[in-house]
């Protein structure tokens, strides 16, 4: 990596180049700081790894990277690997590949896997014409972005401290880049000094210019590092609840195609879907992609076409008021439009093992939370579940673990997870999968300490570990909606021909037709994805459903 610039210089972005062979290094950067020195500073690496220190170092001093220029045919790891790895780093840095005219397959594999913008043919000469012409490109998408997250978020907490799980993973989901400083360490000792606070106060958390905050709720968190969490208006087209797969779909076919659209989110774009480390079986993507990154592009896409994206704002009842539809706020505030689309999907099931309410956020985790990878180097981990996301789960903290023990309920995977998910999982050897098996205790003192496992012979083993991650079963968490939409026996959302009762439309329906597929009880309700009763849980399906609601959205406008 070229030497740090001075502290003037770190306010330009950076285009990165990364070419382990020294004469194309020094030839990639000399052209771009010719023409971009001036606006940008170009820093140069001559292998993946030292590349990835490179943005790691860029990471944690807040700064901005527009563009990233990767060699296909490097040592030790690849271009398409080290621009995979780089996304995570920085999800909206703009990617492309350099090769050989007999790399253009590759290249054409990188447009796949890991969404590279474009690929320039070696060599690029004259670079007015082969390589200027491709970087102004990239710059000005960059530029044209919306970037709303605030670099350099200190956060201070505790490991084991649930509150300070909470925030990490609040940040992480949300694409927001951060700082962690554990209470034991000298400089979150210094911060939290600074901030006349003291370890039982954590989290703490501090954005650039802004006052510290101590244990911010979501929602002051979400203002503070700069989400958005104000609607700009009180009346929209469309209102769409939930940002998974399935709101996330919508919000883009609705604005895209014309419709005030906001897409109101409690927690984190992407739903359990986002959490996922990969998925391999979304069409488009030959090679996976993870959750995080499928939901960054979403989130970007709907904001391009001009959909607002609530965050941190959590919604507690619909009322249909004349021909327009409010959805409340739990702070007391409302939003309304001619339609909504409910796109709410479902919550992993809580453990009914004795103790493990009480180690929540503190060794025991529902869903990835992939920000614990680290922490689980050399040790045991457990996850529980027996569908995808617990495969997935666990061939990612394979990765990072000494073993992985997938413990399943059910006498075998076959019944509820992929083909594709068992053979990968039979393929890794420090994983384990305990079928006939439940958790029955969790115990520990600060964080999670044992694991006591029975047999169906009802036998219990109990095992050390500090790490148990849950993905048991999906529940919908509709109750908000008691006494307003029609619902089945478990909570899900009826729509469609599911409301007809012997061709009998819902009692108070009022229109002289049926109600539309994905509509509800309510018209102008649509339900989309996991929380529609008999939908198909699949994430290609969910973004299908938010499409076709937006279809039947526009249907039900052009009746009033």
């Amino acid at each position: 990596m070229t030497q740090p610039p001075e502290a003037g210089a770190r306010a330009r972005p950076v285009l990165l180049s990364v070419d382990d062979d020294p004469g194309v290094s020094r030839a990639v950067a000399r052209d771009l700081r010719r023409h971009y020195g001036e606006r940008f500073r170009v820093v140069r690496a001559s292998s993946g790894e030292e590349a990835l220190s490179a943005l790691r170092e860029l990471k944690l001093r807040g700064d901005r990277v527009a563009a990233v220029l990767a060699d296909y045919r490097m040592p030790g790891m690849n271009g398409i690997e080290f621009l995979e790895q780089a996304m995570d780093l920085f999800p909206r840095a703009r990617r492309a590949l350099l090769t050989a005219y007999a790399d253009t397959d590759a290249a054409i594999q990188a447009i796949n896997v890991v969404d590279v913008d474009h690929y320039l043919l070696k060599p690029w000469e004259p670079p007015e014409e082969k390589l200027y012409p491709v970087v102004d490109a990239m710059v000005e998408t960059w530029a044209a972005s919306p970037d709303t997250a605030v670099e350099d978020v200190k956060l201070v907490g505790h490991h084991w401290s649930a509150p300070s799980f909470a925030a990490r993973d609040f940040l992480a989901r949300n694409a927001v880049p951060y700082r962690w400083y554990s209470v034991e360490e000298p400089e979150g000792q210094r911060l939290l000094e600074a901030a006349g606070a003291g370890p039982d106060d954590v989290p703490l958390v501090v954005p650039p210019g802004g006052d510290a905050l101590l244990a911010p709720t979501e929602a002051q968190l979400a203002a503070a590092v700069g989400l958005t969490v104000e609607p700009s208006t009180d009346f929209y087209d469309l209102v769409v609840v939930g940002g998974g797969p399935a709101g996330l779909g919508a919000a883009v076919y609705g604005a895209s195609e014309g419709l005030r659209t906001v897409l109101v989110e409690r927690q984190a774009t992407g739903g359990q879907a986002g959490q996922s480390s990969r998925i391999e079986n979304y069409l488009g993507f030959p090679d996976g992609v993870s959750g995080g990154q499928l939901a960054d592009r979403a989130r970007r896409q709907a904001a391009k076409f001009g959909a607002e994206v609530l965050t941190a704002r959590k919604v507690t009842s619909l009322e249909a008021r004349g021909p327009s539809r409010v959805v409340h706020f739990a702070d007391g505030g409302s939003i309304a439009a001619h339609a909504v689309v409910l796109a709410t999907g479902v919550a992993y099931r809580s453990l009914p093992a004795a103790g493990a309410g009480d180690l929540v956020g503190r060794g025991v985790y529902y869903g990835s939370a992939i920000t614990e990878a680290a922490a689980c180097a050399d040790q045991d981990v457990y996850v529980v579940g027996g569908a995808n996301s617990a495969g997935q789960a666990a061939v990612f903290f394979a990765r990072h673990a000494r073993c992985v023990t997938l413990v399943v309920r059910g006498a075998s995977l076959e019944a509820s997870m992929s083909h594709y998910l068992i053979q990968q999982l039979a393929a890794i050897p420090n994983v384990v999968v305990r079928t006939g098996t439940t958790v029955a205790a969790v115990r520990g003192g600060d964080h999670l300490e044992e694991i006591d496992l029975a047999d169906d012979a009802g036998r219990v083993e109990t095992v050390r570990s500090s790490h148990l991650f849950v993905f048991i079963g999906a529940a919908p968490r509709t109750e908000w909606l008691d006494g307003v939409l029609h619902r089945d026996g478990r909570g899900f959302v009826l729509t469609g021909p599911e409301l007809l009762v012997d061709g009998d439309r819902p009692p108070g329906w009022r229109l002289q037709r049926d109600p539309y597929f994905l509509e509800s009880s309510v018209p102008g309700v649509f339900v989309a994805g996991d929380v529609r009763a008999q939908s198909v849980k699949r994430v290609a399906s969910a973004v299908g459903e938010g499409a076709m609601a937006v279809t039947l959205v526009h249907r039900y406008l052009e009746e009033r």
